[in-house]
């Protein structure tokens, strides 16, 4: 079996629903991601076996395998194909997941593993009940949703039952809330995302100038204006804007590869994978999966929580993340050190290789050896990753 190693990871600034990026087309958005990853590591481009994307809505713009479409329309070789998988929000890391399986494995020499999610334009869930009979209606019949005076089973709602369940008050949401935006606010003003961000020229969109730092990190809020915000939906007390995830635009990219083969391209392995896991969980309890997904992915790799520097677990809701952290019991000050998608914002389909860049770099700039990613799923499923940063 070969090693898997990645050499780079990047990701354009996250663009706010209805931002800088809304015109910018999401085939337009990878496919720059996927050119500048290429020419940033003089990587000749016929040489990638394969390109793997996650996106959730594949449909409209974003139909139709984006994969191969971004790929193509960056002037890139037509010889190198591509494929787009849908694992819900976890669908980039997955993709990450089967680059490095791929190359591990030897069918591949050289993979991309990246994702897109263009919000703004294929707006979430508008694929649900395009064709036959709605999701509303089966998923309701399955999970007796009626219970929740619902057509439809929402993660919102499972957060609000999770937050309960725990006891987790308004409160010690929006506190999370608040420390994601200034962890994030930090670390931009300290330049740690400079290393990770690829500029987006808004050429791509007929305007000019670029696009260079996320959108929805807010430096003026603090916890009395959080503290003031409506719930999310009419049924919920709990859940807000604020501690929840944002409606985002972007797209991320990460190049993986055999560590002989980057050696004999002259480029630098910056680390390498060291386990792997995907579990399902309750459909109803979705946003628990990261709890299953962490523990089994520890096993795997023969490791503790403790042997971990970095823990990046996605905030998809302030309760996904404060739940993990009381069933794992992982140190705050190693965990999403640099802010997460409450402040950055979750373009659905980039998360996953978007987490990863952010992960190695602060790996890097802390000088820790293994981090670890948690996303949970839509549909009761969650992945997980460890990986080692090399030369640690």
């Amino acid at each position: 079996m070969y090693e898997a190693v990645i050499v780079d990871a990047i990701r354009t600034p996250i663009g706010r629903r209805n931002g800088a990026l809304k015109d910018v087309h999401p085939v337009d958005l990878l496919g720059h991601v996927l050119r500048s990853i290429v020419e940033r590591n003089q990587l000749p481009p016929e040489a990638v076996d394969d390109v793997i994307a996650g996106c959730l809505t594949q449909i409209g713009d974003q139909a139709v395998n984006i994969a191969r479409n971004a790929w193509l329309a960056a002037g890139l070789p037509e010889s190198v194909p591509g494929c787009t998988i849908d694992r819900q929000c976890g669908s980039s890391l997955q993709a990450l997941h089967f680059a490095a399986q791929g190359v591990m494995s030897g069918a591949y020499e050289i993979a991309i593993a990246c994702g897109v999610e263009a919000m703004s334009r294929v707006p979430m869930m508008c694929s649900i009940g395009v064709y036959g009979t709605p999701m509303t209606e089966s998923l309701e019949a399955r999970y007796h949703m009626r219970q929740y005076n619902r057509s439809f089973f929402d993660q919102a709602l499972g957060a609000e039952l999770l937050a309960k369940e725990w006891g987790f008050s308004r409160e010690d949401l929006d506190r999370f809330g608040l420390r994601s935006h200034q962890l994030a606010a930090k670390a931009r003003t300290e330049g740690k995302f400079r290393r990770e961000i690829v500029p987006v020229p808004l050429s791509l969109a007929d305007s000019s100038g670029f696009f260079e730092q996320d959108e929805g990190i807010r430096t003026d809020t603090s916890l009395e204006k959080m503290l003031s915000l409506k719930p999310a939906f009419p049924d919920l007390e709990r859940i807000t804007a604020g501690n929840a995830s944002q409606i985002s635009d972007g797209a991320s990219a990460a190049l993986v590869m055999r560590k002989e083969t980057a050696e004999k391209l002259g480029l630098r392995p910056r680390a390498r994978f060291v386990a792997f896991s995907v579990v399902g969980v309750n459909p109803v309890t979705m946003l628990t999966g990261p709890i299953p997904a962490t523990r089994k992915v520890l096993q795997n790799a023969g490791l503790k929580v403790d042997d971990i520097d970095l823990f990046e677990v996605n905030e998809a809701f302030a309760p996904v993340v404060l739940g993990w952290q009381k069933e794992v019991g992982a140190p705050w000050d190693r965990v999403n050190v640099h802010g997460g998608a409450i402040a950055l914002g979750h373009p659905l389909g980039a998360t996953g290789t978007r987490i990863a860049a952010t992960l190695l770099n602060a790996l890097e700039d802390r000088g820790g050896r293994f981090g670890l990613i948690a996303i949970c799923e839509g549909a009761g499923m969650a992945n997980a990753t460890v990986i080692e940063r090399l030369n640690a």
